[in-house]
């Protein structure tokens, strides 16, 4: 007989949880949460670090192109370190305190042009013949020498046989500069920069000068940085260059003499040239070539119009070094008498006054004169 198994009734599945079941999922669910919650939080934090890290990255590399752009110097700045160098008689190579910061090559500032030596080393040859008109030597040139008419103002003083140097002071602009100029103990003839923002008062300053002087015209550079206020170029009309003398005649009503200062784009262009001669012969001007180019075509335009003319000869200080200047004005020495005249033209730099005082004795066998007496 078959032993009786009695079955046991499964329990019922429980379809609630215990009370300490419901703690412990609540319990995981906030942590959880508050996990989110704090990783959220982190991760807004360190998002917004990184934003700000990718700003200052931003911010460094806008200063650095700021810095290169503050190497770009400005024509103000220039001019007030052209007018403190000039008036303090130091080198000129002063620039900004922002731009002696950046560790890149500092400019320097030129005052006519600055590839002067390489000029006059193409045209060396020419430098001991007459100044009369261009250095060239062509066949019209000869023709304009030997002209019986007077090419210059009549001599005032009485005539000598002595070779005569004109020595010219370009750039000038304040009276501390005069002074210098002055007590040099010889005649130096001055040429004065036009009045600009940063020279203001180099026109009033000449007004009670008994001396002759001359204008120092700004003309178009083929390269140059820092171009002073007016300057005349080639595309300017008839009626611009005409307005520009016309007003400089009325404030420098003293002199008929003028010589250009930078414009070895200007002089070498005969359309230019011509349009400026116009108004030099109509205003009764004498123009000083200072031969900023070999190129200079001012001689042509000078026979065309009927303009008179003279040509430097020598510039004294392209190097800020006493013994250059004084060699180069041994040179000037030589074409004065080799030719009976010579013209040389320096800066107001404190070497070029310095070497000019301690050179007196190499000029007592010439006559030191102004540009009227050649």
């Amino acid at each position: 007989m078959k032993k009786h198994i009695k079955k046991r009734t499964p329990k019922k599945f429980k379809k609630s949880l215990p009370k300490k079941s419901y703690n412990k999922l609540f319990t995981t669910i906030i942590i959880i949460t508050l996990s989110i919650l704090f990783g959220l939080l982190v991760g807004s934090y360190y998002g917004t670090e990184i934003d700000n890290v990718a700003h200052e990255i931003k911010e460094i590399a806008t200063v650095d192109v700021e810095k290169k752009e503050e190497h770009k110097i400005t024509y103000e700045e220039k001019t007030k370190a052209l007018e403190i160098a000039y008036t303090n008689h130091i080198d000129n190579n002063i620039y900004i305190e922002k731009a002696k910061k950046i560790k890149e090559p500092e400019p320097v500032f030129h005052f006519e042009e600055p590839n002067l030596e390489e000029i006059d080393k193409k045209i060396e040859v020419h430098t001991e013949e007459s100044s009369i008109f261009s250095p060239q030597t062509n066949k019209e040139q000869k023709k304009l020498i030997t002209k019986k008419e007077p090419i210059v103002e009549k001599t005032k003083k009485p005539k000598s046989n002595r070779p005569k140097l004109a020595i010219i002071i370009d750039d000038m602009t304040t009276q501390k500069q005069i002074n210098h100029v002055l007590n040099l103990g010889y005649t130096v003839n001055m040429a004065f920069l036009p009045p600009t923002t940063g020279h203001k008062n180099s026109a009033k300053i000449t007004q009670s000068l008994k001396n002759i002087y001359l204008i120092h015209l700004p003309l178009q550079a083929s390269s140059f940085r820092y171009e002073e206020e007016n300057t005349l170029h080639i595309d300017d009309n008839l009626e611009t260059i005409e307005n520009r003398i016309k007003y400089l005649k009325k404030i420098y009503p003293n002199t008929k003499y003028l010589n250009n200062h930078t414009g070895s784009k200007f002089t070498s262009n005969q359309q230019a040239m011509d349009k400026l001669f116009q108004v030099l012969k109509k205003y009764d001007y004498t123009f000083l070539d200072s031969r900023t180019t070999a190129k200079s075509v001012a001689a042509k335009s000078a026979k065309k119009y009927g303009v008179k003319m003279f040509t430097r000869n020598i510039f004294l200080d392209n190097k800020k070094d006493k013994k250059y200047i004084q060699n180069q004005l041994k040179k000037a020495i030589k074409s004065a008498k080799r030719n009976g005249m010579a013209i040389a033209i320096g800066h107001p730099y404190s070497i070029t006054f310095k070497t000019l005082r301690e050179s007196k004795h190499l000029l007592k066998d010439l006559d030191l004169v102004y540009i009227d007496e050649l």
